[in-house]
C-alpha cells in the first residue's frame, strides 16, 4: 500500500476543535458552503457521468475534472465536509426504570417506566486521514465527543435516579456459571457486599462510569476486568478503531463504502461467511443517484455487524425531496422467519426469536441483546413479558432520508435498544424464580436534521444542478425556439410584399382602333381639367 499523505492530531485535540469552533461562534470556510461543495461535486458530475455509473472504466475526457470533486481526495470539494461533517448531531437516551423490583425476583411481571430523553450534542470529526492504495482508499478515525444539552432534555442527569437491572453482576454470573466454585465464590461476594439482581444509580453513573463493587472485588484477581462499568464508559472522546473507506476514485457508487475495520476486511464473530461481511458504509455517506429498488447497506460497530435499508416511501423535508429507507422485520428476523440471518447464532442457545440479536461475542460475553425500541418489529412475547411497553412505528422506527440526486442525508434517525438476557442461574438463589427474560435498560435516538439555511441552499443548487444537466435540452429548445421564430419572420414578410402589391391602383387599356397585332397597355391616367 502506498502512503501519500496523514494529517496527525490527538482524540481529544480534534474533538476539542470541533467543540470550540461551534461554541465560540466561529466557523470555518468548509462549514459555509459544505452544501455548495457536496451539491457542485455530486449533482454535476454525477449527471454527467450517470450513462456511465457501473461503467467507469471508459470515462469521457471532459468529465475528468469533475470525477476528482466527488472523490474522498486532498483538495476535492468533498473532503473537508466528509473530514468534519457540519450538520449538527443529536443523541438521545432514554432509559426503563423498574418500580417493583422485589416483586419481579418474587415472580411477578416486571414494571418500567420510560424516562428520557437525556439530550446530549454529538461531535464526530475523522482524524489521523491516511491515503492508501493510489488515492482509491482513505484510512481515518472517528472521534466522538458529547456534551450535555439542558434545553433538550426532561432533567439533570447528575439528580435524576434509575433503577435498572445490575448489568455487572448478570454478567459475572453468567461468566462463572459452569464453575461450581467460582459461583459458589461470586455468591458469597455478592452477599457480603450487598449485591443484588437490580441496581440504582443517576443516569449519569449509568451512562459514562461508576465504581461496581463487585468488579472491583474481582479486579485484583483478574486485572483484565475493569473496576468500573457504564453504558457508554469510555466512549466519550473515543473512536471505534480505524476505518479504511473507498474514496471513489475508481468508480463513483464506491463513494464511502468501508474496505477495512480494524485492519480486517471480514468479521471473524458469527458463524457463516454472510454473516462476517463487512458491507456498506458507515451510515454518514452514500453514492449519489439512488434508486428506489437497491438496499443500502450500513455497517455498525455497535451491533457487530451489516444491516440494510430498503425504499419504504417519497417524503419532503423543508421542500426537498427525498427516498425514505427503512430497515425491514428481515434484518432481525429468526433463522426460521429468515434463513440468512442462522450465521447470527454461534450456538443453538444463541439463536432467539425474531426482533432481538444476541451480541455477547463482541461484548465480552456479557448477556446483551439488542432490537429496536420497544422491541418494534419483533415478536410480541418479549413486549408482553414486560408490563409498559408499547411499540409505535411513528417514535421508534429507524429511518435514512436521502436526497436520491446527490445522496445528502437531510433528515435521519438511527434507534437502537439495548437489554439483557437474564434467566435461572445455577448457584444464585437470587434467580431462583427468574423465567427467561430479555429485559430492557435503555434506548438511544441519534438524529440528525438539515437546518432552514442549508436546505434553501439546497434547494437552490438543486435547480442549479438540473439546469446543468438539461443544458442540451435547453440549447435544442432554444434552438426550435429561434427557428420559428426566424420561419415567422419570413412568412410575415412575405405576406407584407403581397400585400402591398395588392394596394397598388391601375389598369389595362387596349388601343381598339390600331392593328390588333399592335395592341399595347398602358396605364390610362385621368386628365385634370383645370376650369375657368
Amino acid at each position: 500500500m502506498q502512503q501519500v499523505h496523514r494529517h496527525k492530531r490527538t482524540c481529544r485535540q480534534t474533538c476539542l476543535l470541533s467543540w470550540t469552533s461551534r461554541h465560540n461562534g466561529k466557523t470555518t470556510p468548509h462549514i459555509n458552503s459544505w452544501l455548495e461543495r457536496r451539491l457542485w461535486a455530486y449533482g454535476i458530475r454525477c449527471h454527467l457521468g450517470q450513462n456511465r455509473a457501473h461503467n467507469s472504466n471508459h470515462r469521457n475526457p471532459s468529465e475528468l475534472p469533475l470525477c476528482v470533486e466527488v472523490t474522498l481526495t486532498e483538495g476535492s470539494r468533498v473532503f473537508e465536509t466528509w473530514k468534519n461533517p457540519p450538520p449538527p448531531i443529536f443523541m438521545q437516551y432514554f432509559f426503563f426504570n423498574v418500580t417493583n423490583p422485589d416483586e419481579f425476583l418474587a415472580g411477578a411481571k416486571p414494571f418500567v417506566s420510560q424516562v428520557g430523553p437525556y439530550t446530549y450534542r454529538e461531535y464526530r470529526p475523522k482524524e489521523n486521514v491516511t491515503f492508501l492504495e493510489n488515492g482509491t482508499r482513505v484510512a481515518a478515525y472517528q472521534c466522538k465527543t458529547f456534551v450535555f444539552l439542558p434545553e433538550r432534555s426532561v432533567g439533570d442527569p447528575d439528580i435524576d435516579m434509575i433503577t435498572t437491572i445490575n448489568i455487572p453482576a448478570v454478567a459475572v454470573m453468567n461468566k462463572v456459571k459452569d464453575s461450581f466454585w467460582k459461583s459458589s465464590l461470586v455468591s458469597i461476594w455478592m452477599n457480603s457486599l450487598h449485591v443484588g439482581m437490580f441496581m440504582t444509580h443517576s443516569v449519569n453513573e449509568l451512562l459514562w462510569g461508576f465504581k461496581d463493587p463487585l468488579l472491583s472485588r474481582i479486579h485484583p484477581m483478574n486485572p483484565e476486568i475493569d473496576e468500573y462499568f457504564g453504558l457508554m464508559y469510555k466512549k466519550n472522546g473515543s473512536n471505534d478503531g480505524e476505518v479504511v473507506y473507498h474514496t471513489g476514485e475508481a468508480d463513483f457508487m464506491d463513494y464511502g463504502r468501508i474496505a477495512r475495520f480494524k485492519g480486517e476486511s471480514k468479521l471473524s464473530l458469527w458463524t457463516s461467511e454472510q454473516s462476517n461481511m463487512i458491507n456498506g458504509t458507515d451510515g454518514s455517506a452514500f453514492h449519489p443517484l439512488l434508486s428506489k429498488k437497491e438496499r443500502l447497506y450500513i455497517f455498525s460497530p455497535d451491533l457487530c455487524r451489516s444491516i440494510f435499508m430498503e425504499f419504504e416511501k417519497d417524503v419532503e423535508v423543508k421542500g426537498l425531496p427525498a427516498y425514505r429507507f427503512t430497515p425491514p422485520r428481515d434484518v432481525l428476523a429468526s433463522k426460521e422467519e429468515n434463513p440468512a440471518n442462522e450465521g447470527f447464532c454461534v450456538s443453538p442457545k444463541e439463536c432467539l426469536g425474531s426482533g432481538v440479536l444476541k451480541v455477547s461475542v463482541c461484548k465480552k460475553g456479557a448477556p446483551v441483546v439488542v432490537s429496536f425500541p420497544h422491541f418494534y418489529l419483533g415478536e410480541e412475547n418479549y413486549t408482553n413479558a414486560i408490563e409498559g411497553l408499547s411499540p409505535v412505528r411513528e417514535h421508534h422506527q429507524t429511518y435514512l432520508d436521502l436526497n436520491p440526486t446527490t445522496g445528502v442525508p437531510i433528515r435521519a434517525s438511527k434507534k437502537a435498544q439495548i437489554n439483557i438476557l437474564i434467566n435461572r442461574i445455577s448457584g444464585f438463589p437470587k434467580t431462583k424464580f427468574l423465567n427467561e427474560t430479555i429485559f430492557p435498560v435503555m434506548f438511544i435516538n441519534e438524529t440528525v436534521v438539515i437546518d432552514d439555511t442549508s436546505a434553501a441552499k439546497l434547494q437552490k443548487l438543486l435547480l442549479m444542478v438540473t439546469l446543468v444537466s438539461n443544458f442540451p435540452l435547453i440549447i435544442v429548445g432554444l434552438g426550435v425556439l429561434l427557428l420559428l421564430v426566424f420561419t415567422c419572420l419570413i412568412v410575415c414578410e412575405h405576406k407584407l410584399k403581397m400585400t402591398t402589391k395588392e394596394d397598388t391602383s391601375y389598369s389595362p387599356v387596349s388601343n381598339k382602333e390600331g392593328d390588333e397585332k399592335n395592341v399595347s397597355t398602358y396605364i390610362g391616367m385621368t386628365p385634370i381639367i383645370e376650369k375657368s
